[in-house]
């Protein structure tokens, strides 16, 4: 195994989108995930194991200075799951001495109730996995200023762009469908005011909190462009875009959702979170515009660098894996 400074555990959307902006920066980092194999050059070395294994995060973070935790177990057994990958990586970064950057989400706020999320608001969290991420925000900020790891925290809104497929309600149930010109499927109420967070803001985002001297031991919102827009008009963009008169989308109704998740555990783990597209869900990511510099991309422009991938790799959406 060589000595790498950076090291990535996950491989999905975000953990690529951190490495894109590593290697825009003219770093590589080694990769890690459960298969030991990634879309990525030959140059790169990817490490396949159990990242909840103690012995094995250590080994993996040798000579690591800057360790990114982007990882993301299935849906169905993410809160059975998480909290244990977690701990382990965060071993590992304090024995190796390196900043621990983490990819949060922001569950643990809870219900909006008409305020705009911003870092500041307390863990009001009403949901099982809510909780769940509650615990793993104020562990890692516990091992900070009890002096053992440096740890940066990075939470992003729902996501969508490249390699968002059907992770994301604006990939796969979207894109396919706008360029077929027939009509897209979304989840959750469509005239809300929704922050979604662009993946490669994302990884651009993680990797300036691995690099700025004064990141660490906070808590920060990534990039979300600050005029927020319902998911109706992003999905009418996206359809004006592609020449399109008009957009044809569907919102699938909760009592169908519901039903859905009786035979499928995947589905039946998205219904708690569904309290987060009842109202506006806007997140302030200001902080990091004034203090760290960066902005999100604009919308127009996320959502067309991500229609162009779809138009450079179609591919039939897999409703299976809705989340």
């Amino acid at each position: 195994m060589t000595a790498s400074g950076h090291v990535i555990f996950g491989t999905g959307a975000t953990g690529l989108a951190t490495f894109d902006a590593l290697r825009r920066r003219g770093i590589t980092p080694r990769l890690v995930n459960r298969s030991g194999g990634a879309d990525v050059p030959d140059d790169v070395e990817v490490v396949g194991g159990d990242a909840s294994d103690p012995a094995f995060a250590r080994a993996v973070t040798a000579g690591a200075a800057v360790i990114y935790q982007t990882l993301n177990p299935p849906y169905s057994q993410w809160a059975q799951r998480f909290p244990a990958l977690q701990r382990s990586v965060l071993a590992a970064a304090a024995h190796r001495g390196a900043r621990l950057v983490s990819l949060e989400n922001v569950y643990m706020y809870g219900r909006p109730n008409g305020r705009v999320l911003t870092e500041d608001l307390p863990h009001n969290a009403h949901t099982r996995k809510g909780q769940v991420r509650s615990g793993m925000a104020v562990e890692l900020l516990a091992a900070h200023h009890r002096g053992e790891v440096d740890v940066a925290i990075g939470r992003a809104s729902d996501y969508f762009g490249p390699r968002g497929g059907a992770q994301s309600n604006l990939g796969d149930r979207l894109f396919p469908a706008a360029i077929a010109g027939r009509t897209a499927t979304v989840l959750g109420d469509l005239d809300q005011p929704h922050s979604y967070t662009f993946i490669p803001d994302i990884g651009e985002g993680l990797t300036v909190l691995g690099e700025h001297p004064n990141a660490t031991g906070r808590v920060w919102h990534l990039p979300n462009d600050p005029q927020t827009r319902t998911t109706r008009q992003l999905v009418e963009t996206v359809y004006q875009q592609l020449g399109h008169p008009r957009a044809k989308v569907f919102a699938m109704p909760p009592l169908v959702l519901r039903a859905i998740g009786i035979l499928n555990p995947t589905v039946r783990e998205i219904v708690e979170m569904q309290y987060q597209f009842e109202e506006p869900f806007i997140i302030d990511s200001s902080m990091m515009a004034r203090e760290l510099g960066l902005e999100a991309t604009p919308l127009d422009t996320a959502l067309a660098i991500t229609r162009e991938q779809y138009e450079r790799s179609p591919h039939t959406p897999a409703r299976s894996r809705i989340r």
